[in-house]
């Protein structure tokens, strides 16, 4: 996997991924930047996100839940002093579908958080990782 990071102005940088997509991030004002786009700390949490959605939707279909939607809202808290690393990390799903099971739901969950996502996995390694998750029926 390979990365690129280039200095636009001012704070401001384009990142570019070896897939070839592109974001833009920068820094707070206070610290030089202009707010045009991302922290990088707010990237590696939405990096999570992404990493956890995409497998317990993986793994709800694999199991045949009839999943219609999935979102993942995350609240993070961070060290006060260098480096800052995320040391609290709080993980809520949102799960819709139709006769979705409960049991289901927890397992992709927990195949998630402890096996497959790795951005999870890395990031417990300083952080305390909660999950919690709300099922909501489709008809």
């Amino acid at each position: 996997m390979k990365a690129r990071v280039k200095l636009v102005e001012q704070g401001t940088f384009v990142a570019e991924s070896g897939s070839g997509h592109s974001v833009v991030m920068d820094t707070a004002p206070e610290v030089g930047g202009r707010n045009l786009g991302m922290r990088p700390m707010e990237m590696l949490l939405l990096g999570m996100g992404g990493c956890t959605a995409i497998d317990v939707i993986s793994i709800l279909e694999k199991a045949r839940q009839a999943v219609t939607d999935c979102v993942v809202e995350l609240s993070a808290e961070r060290a006060d002093q260098p480096p800052k690393v995320f040391t609290r990390i709080h993980v809520c799903y949102l799960v819709s579908g139709r006769d979705l099971k409960e049991h289901h739901v927890e397992r992709a969950i927990k195949l998630s958080a402890e096996k497959y996502c790795s951005a999870s996995v890395m990031l417990g390694k300083t952080a305390e990782i909660t999950h919690e998750y709300k099922i909501i029926q489709t008809p």
